[in-house]
């Protein structure tokens, strides 16, 4: 065997696996890795402008691959800087393999010049986290780690002391592939479950992003049920399209028929879903399908938990059951969503005074590609991509939907489209989230990545705004004082489009998504827009009341009417 570098293997070793390009920044610490990729063909050095948009890349494009994917930072800052955007990989439950450079291994213990203790910062965002202590090490570390992070669906981080991955090693390079596997429930359990299901009549879906790749199941045993399916956000791509019992969304970015469907369920069936707010469950009798038994009965006791792949088990499950055939609860539920629906398609409208980003969205959901990926911001820009964004089995929606950080759509953005270079990629980002990791911009012009960026800017960070009336606080600390997003993009080497009137935006919106190249769409909408949850809680109101009279108090009651106005079409 030929002797390397154990940089030079670890790159070897990734390429023979499939991986395709390292997102990250350079540092003294990492040279050995930089230089091992400059010399693999087939392997890219993805730059980044911060480190958090590197794990944020490299999350996105294990999300939409389904695939390892690679980022690398330096000792010290570089890791922390990682640690963010590991945090939405490995709560996303993606593929994702860190190499965190560490300072020279003779220091470690110290307090030397940028002295972190990775495998303490990483432990908790990562299902594997360790360090690689001598040269002899790396490979099989390396194996442990790649094998980790692919078959436990999570963050694997690789410490590696500058000098270690310097050192010349004699060493086999093994790809390291996906395995794949069917999980079926017990027989006993499978017989309980059917048994529930059996013995009641309404019956209600709650399918998550654990549904990927079971849709034709779903819609069996949604029809054997005579149930509705309600999605969660992150089941939206999987569920949605091509579905006559899709009642809509649940949770604070859902709307009433889903709610509605869930709390008038007598038993509710959930697969491949962790929708994390206890307050959205029923009073009901529930039936748990995951992959991941650890997640059975987290959010809401659980009477029959059912550990195994949806698909799968929706399969050995159809046998046993009766068709229902009593429709009442399947067509209340379907009725319910379509007006619904109805209503929230009439807010997506054009104003003389304002832009709604109800209708901004719709436009965009319209003009895009029919494969195309959207990245939406956590904040606003999420709520209205989960209510006007369409399905249709070929596009993607990737976001930060579990751990929820800002900054997640420009970000991930530069993965999508590294990963799907032919594909259209869209992020529809917030002001409050882009002006955060705004640098990331120079990134796309860098990689020649031809991503189309949609500032929703009004000004404030906006979900935040309605937080706090919700829970009767006057607005504070939440205006934002941008510039023209337009021009910034365009110093920055991207087309600027900007418009702040809806006669103009379906043309600008064309322009943008035609142009041959990376560009930025910045549209000023209106920010009073209040994202009614699905249930208005009686706290809620209070809140909102308590949050009228400070406002008046407080001399800033042209706020009200503000939000009356904007607002008035959905509140009567």
């Amino acid at each position: 065997m030929a002797r390397t570098t154990v940089a030079r293997h670890i790159i070897d070793t990734l390429h023979a696996s499939g991986v395709r390009r390292v997102y990250g920044l350079p540092g003294d610490s990492l040279n050995g890795v930089t230089d091992a990729i400059r010399q693999v063909d087939g392997v890219d050095w993805m730059t980044t402008r911060h480190e958090e948009a590197a794990a944020f890349a490299a999350s996105a494009e294990a999300a939409l691959t389904g695939e390892l994917a690679v980022c690398a930072g330096s000792c010290g800052p570089g890791n922390l800087h990682l640690i963010n955007g590991l945090f939405d990989a490995q709560r996303s439950g993606v593929p994702v393999l860190a190499l965190a450079s560490h300072i020279p291994s003779g220091e470690i213990g110290t307090g030397y010049f940028q002295e972190t203790h990775p495998q303490e910062l990483f432990r908790e965002c990562s299902v594997y986290a360790e360090l690689v202590s001598s040269a002899e090490q790396a490979p099989r570390l390396l194996r442990i780690a790649m094998r980790a992070a692919i078959e436990r669906r999570g963050v694997a981080v690789l410490v590696l002391p500058g000098d270690v991955a310097l050192e010349e090693i004699a060493a086999e390079v093994t790809a390291i592939r996906p395995t794949s596997s069917q999980v079926v429930p017990a027989e006993e359990d499978l017989a309980r479950a059917a048994g529930v299901l059996d013995d009641c009549e309404d019956v209600t879906i709650l399918a998550g992003a654990g549904c990927a790749g079971a849709h034709d199941e779903l819609l069996q045993i949604a029809e054997t049920l005579k149930a509705p399916i309600v999605h969660a956000m992150r089941g939206k791509e999987w569920v949605e399209h091509d579905n006559p019992y899709d009642v809509g969304m649940t949770g604070l970015l859902g709307f009433s028929s889903g709610y509605r469907a869930m709390m008038s369920a007598e038993t509710l069936l959930v697969l491949g879903s962790d929708l994390p707010y206890p307050q959205f469950y029923p009073e009901a009798t529930v039936i748990q399908v995951d992959i991941r038994g650890e997640r059975i009965g987290r959010r809401t006791p659980v009477e029959v938990p059912l550990v195994g792949g949806v698909a799968e088990t929706i399969r050995a499950l159809l046998p046993r059951l009766r068709t229902h055939a009593d429709r009442k609860h399947l067509d209340d539920a379907t009725k319910h969503y379509a007006k619904t629906r109805r209503t929230l398609d009439e807010l997506a409208t054009p104003s003389k005074r304002t832009i709604h980003p109800q209708y901004l969205t719709r436009l965009i959901d319209e003009a895009a590609d029919e494969d195309a990926v959207f990245l939406p911001d956590v904040g606003s820009p999420v709520i209205w991509a989960a209510r006007y964004l369409t399905m249709n089995g070929r596009r993607r929606i990737v976001g930060s939907f579990t751990h929820g950080s800002m900054a997640n759509a420009l970000s991930q953005a530069i993965g999508a489209q590294a990963a799907s270079p032919g594909r259209q990629v869209i992020a529809l980002a917030g002001d409050g989230g882009l002006s955060m990791l705004m640098g990331e911009l120079l990134t796309l012009v860098e990689h020649n990545l031809p991503v189309k960026v949609v500032v929703f800017n009004n000004s404030s960070y906006n979900f935040v705004e309605v937080e706090m009336k919700a829970d009767g606080f006057v607005n504070f600390g939440t205006e934002l004082t941008n510039p023209d997003f337009s021009k910034v993009a365009e110093a920055c080497g991207l087309a600027g489009f900007r418009t702040d009137k809806s006669k103009d935006l379906p043309k600008v919106v064309k322009q943008f998504l035609d142009h041959d190249g990376p560009a930025l769409l910045d549209v000023e909408v209106e920010r009073q827009e209040l994202t009614i949850p699905p249930a208005i809680s009686a706290a809620q109101a209070k809140g909102f009341t308590l949050y009228s009279l400070r406002t008046v108090l407080s001399g800033r009651g042209d706020e009200l009417i503000d939000l009356a106005r904007a607002n008035l079409r959905q509140l009567f």
